[in-house]
């Protein structure tokens, strides 16, 4: 039998708390025992009943301690007995004769009663409400904080006993890596650059989409250049008292600097970054408070000070502009969706300790991941090395990567849900309307799958991968997506009529007024309004939505909307045409649909072979 694991010790400081609120409890409930509590047997008796028989002779004892009388009977060496008198007037004056026999013993009145009693008034509540505003201060700061250590930071620090990342570890991002070379070359030879008159920047943004690998380089900045790391995230600055935050800030930088020279990444800056002056509170809120002391902080490095603040954010828009002007954050380092050959690197790097068939092809992996994010691919391998666990193989095939992949861009398969054949054949047409608009449009993306099989939240799903990467997309192309997305609900409008369309097309018509309404206002791709932008930041809270003014007039917004109409009722015509025209092959595919459930990208070509584009759906 194996020996029961050693209970971890408790720190010092827990078993003072501890000891201290057990003492409190234990004080206070002896205190109202003490005060409430009936601690003696005495029978209480009449006054006048005591006067008679000490008369008479049968009570040999009398104790007199203020109005309280203790009395010993006859025949008994203690007492048993107890009584009050008038506190006007004296026994005898009460009745008791002079030469009665028995013992008259005068005490003074003891004062621990009362003076218990009024120090119970005074202590016990202030213990409680102290106790109380104790156990609160703790639970705002979380279990691993001591009850008064609420304004020292929450950075972790990564030093030598953590395991180093490395440029070598991160694939792709080759720009953001030169980029910040010169930051790890600065802090271990900063004679070189000061030789010069030249300064380090004091302060590195770096801006990517979530899952590019922001804070993956910022630590291995840190693990390159070989000195402390502090992390934080921005969201940890601020909590429900006031001024906790730039306490924070604070403690930070002075660990940083005794540490120096040193790196302080700060995650998501955008939480505590953002620009002053709006929200409720005004310029006087938290968040400002602790804004401002990083603002003075960065500002008031001293000359070889040798700390560098990194910062991280996906929404380089809202941050505050003193935030980014020289002397803070002097560098921006943009950090983009990897290209085809990042996207291989990085799942050859994710792969390398994961046993694979000879035949798995990650080149063709990468080819169809465009627009996936480091984090994306990393999944992508974890759950193809699940899927093959699951199927209890040792290896990982092909298929299970692509179900990985499949799984991760479009969700998994929801087999369970069973659809009765009415709504097995309308999905497959819905599907088959897409998969048609796209295949024939000239600018579209060829058809990669098509599926009735319900993944994610969706009934079926219709996927169009690029076949290179793109960094740009034009009026034509625009327009070729709305089409194909509006193919659905187009191709049930002619198989069932106006009034049978189904609300499977919901997430379809969302998408298509996003990507019209982004055409008109963000890319200045509408007809009267082209090469006009209308931006607007959705970014801010609440309160800024609430008070924030449209750029731009009445008569342009209502503007906007019908350039939006137009586009949307152009890709509805344009779909509706094609597929008109194309009547037999949108049966044939719907057909093989409801047979296969699956269609895969070659098989969609071969049904399609005979799909033309109508001259009346022709951009050009």
């Amino acid at each position: 039998m194996a020996a029961p694991a050693p209970s971890p010790k408790k720190k010092p400081s827990t078993i003072l708390r501890i000891t201290l609120f057990w003492a409190v409890i234990v004080f206070g409930a002896l205190i109202i025992y003490a005060l409430t509590g009936n601690h003696d047997t005495l029978k209480q008796v009449p006054i006048s009943e005591v006067i008679n028989r000490a008369n008479k002779g049968e009570i040999t004892k009398i104790v007199v301690e203020g109005n309280q009388l203790t009395v010993t009977p006859e025949g008994s060496d203690k007492p048993t007995e107890k009584s009050v008198k008038d506190p006007s007037s004296s026994l005898q004056e009460q009745g008791l004769n002079n030469d009665a026999d028995v013992t008259i013993e005068y005490k003074t009145p003891s004062a621990t009663g009362d003076i218990l009693w009024n120090l119970a008034i005074i202590i016990v509540p202030v213990v409680l409400i102290a106790v109380f505003f104790l156990f609160m201060m703790r639970q705002a700061q979380g279990q691993n904080n001591q009850a008064m250590g609420f304004g020292k930071s929450k950075a972790i620090l990564y030093g030598d006993d953590k395991k180093k990342v490395l440029f070598s570890d991160i694939a792709g991002n080759d720009a953001a890596k030169q980029d910040l070379e010169e930051v790890v070359d600065f802090l271990k030879h900063p004679k070189k650059y000061e030789s010069l008159g030249a300064k380090i920047p004091k302060g590195v943004l770096l801006v990517g989409s979530p899952g590019t690998g922001k804070t993956m380089l910022a630590r291995a900045v840190a693990g390159e250049a070989n000195v402390p790391f502090f992390s934080i995230s921005g969201s940890e600055f601020v909590e429900m008292f006031v001024g906790v935050g730039a306490s924070r800030v604070r403690d930070l930088f002075a660990k940083a600097k005794k540490n120096a020279p040193a790196i302080i990444f700060i995650d998501e800056i955008d939480a505590v970054g953002r620009r002053r002056g709006s929200g409720m509170g005004g310029g006087h809120d938290e968040r400002e408070q602790t804004l401002n002391q990083i603002l003075v902080e960065m500002d008031g490095f001293e000359t070889g000070t040798n700390v560098i603040v990194l910062a991280a954010t996906n929404r380089s828009d809202v941050l505050d502009p003193a935030l980014l002007r020289p002397g803070r954050f002097d560098r921006r380092t943009q950090i983009t969706l990897p290209e085809r050959k990042d996207r291989e690197a990085i799942l050859n790097v994710h792969f390398k300790n994961k046993p694979t068939e000879d035949d798995v092809n990650i080149d063709a992996l990468a080819a169809k991941t465009a627009g996936s994010s480091g984090a994306d691919l990393a999944n992508i391998a974890n759950e193809a090395a699940i899927i093959a666990a699951r199927r209890s193989s040792k290896k990982i095939s092909n298929a299970d990567i692509t179900e990985a992949f499949e799984k991760v861009a479009i969700g998994p398969e929801r087999k369970t849900k069973v659809m009765n054949e009415e709504e097995k054949l309308m999905t497959a047409y819905h599907e088959a309307g897409h998969a048609l608009v796209g295949h024939v449009a000239p600018d579209s993306d060829p058809v990669h799958k098509v599926t009735i099989i319900p993944r994610g939240g969706t009934g079926g799903v219709t996927w169009f991968l690029p076949p290179e990467d793109r960094n740009y997309t034009s009026v034509i192309e625009f327009k070729d997506i709305l089409a194909r997305a509006l193919g659905g609900r187009i191709a049930e409008k002619i198989i069932y009529g106006d009034d049978r369309v189904t609300t499977g097309a919901g997430s379809d018509l969302r998408k298509a007024t996003e990507i019209a309404r982004d055409m008109v206002i963000e890319q200045g791709m509408g007809t009267k309004l082209r090469d006009q932008v209308f931006h607007e930041d959705n970014g801010g809270m609440v309160f800024d939505k609430i008070t924030h003014e449209r750029p731009y007039s009445d008569d342009t917004a209502r503007e906007i909307d019908t350039e939006v109409a137009e586009l949307i009722k152009e890709a509805s015509t344009r779909a509706e045409v094609i597929l008109k025209a194309n009547r037999k092959s949108l049966d044939k595919l719907a057909q093989e649909l409801v047979k296969k459930e699956t269609i895969e990208e070659k098989e969609v070509d071969e049904i399609l072979k005979d799909a033309k584009l109508p001259k009346e759906a022709a951009l050009y």
